[in-house]
């Protein structure tokens, strides 16, 4: 088994959401730092943990990002972190299926990453040993707790519930 560390200066943790039901938003997290201890030969080996900074959030709106650490949604005074921690893998072809627990806003909920597979080890120029992996998976914000909005004067609501994540990381073998 070989332990990686996400390098987060090559790394985006993002999600998009419909707002106003006509088109999406996107944004990140700035801040996360995980583990990925991975086993090719065994999966079952393999371990996933990420802690995200809820603070870290960015919309490319300050005023929007701001409402968004507030009490109406990550509540980040009280609800610091989104966690991951992975609890099992599976191969389904070229997808690396990792199902785990992701805990934001204080509620905890399974939920299932698809990879596609890690890629070969590369050494960087200054000797480093990483890989690389991407994947998406798709929640529901409400049941994380996440409930405020508003409704439009021309019918539905101001934020739309199903969540885009999207992860493209890059790892440094930890020695």
């Amino acid at each position: 088994m070989t332990t990686y560390q996400i390098d987060p200066s090559h790394s985006t943790i993002s999600f998009s959401l419909k707002h106003m039901m006509i088109a999406k938003v996107h944004g990140g997290f700035e801040k996360f730092r995980g583990t990925f201890q991975y086993d090719k030969e065994n999966l079952s080996n393999s371990k996933v943990e990420v802690s995200i900074e809820a603070d870290s959030i960015s919309t490319r709106d300050p005023q929007r990002d701001t409402h968004l650490k507030s009490a109406d949604f990550f509540d980040v005074e009280k609800y610091p972190s989104l966690i991951f921690e992975s609890s099992r893998f599976s191969l389904d072809g070229s997808v690396l299926k990792v199902v785990g627990d992701l805990t934001i806003h204080g509620v905890t909920k399974s939920v299932t990453l698809e990879l596609e597979v890690p890629t070969d080890e590369m050494k960087d120029p200054w000797g480093n040993l990483k890989i690389g992996v991407s994947g998406i998976t798709k929640i529901k914000r409400k049941d994380f707790g996440l409930t405020w909005n508003a409704a439009l004067e021309a019918g539905g609501v101001l934020v739309g519930d199903d969540i885009s994540i999207s992860l493209d990381i890059q790892l440094v073998k930890k020695v």
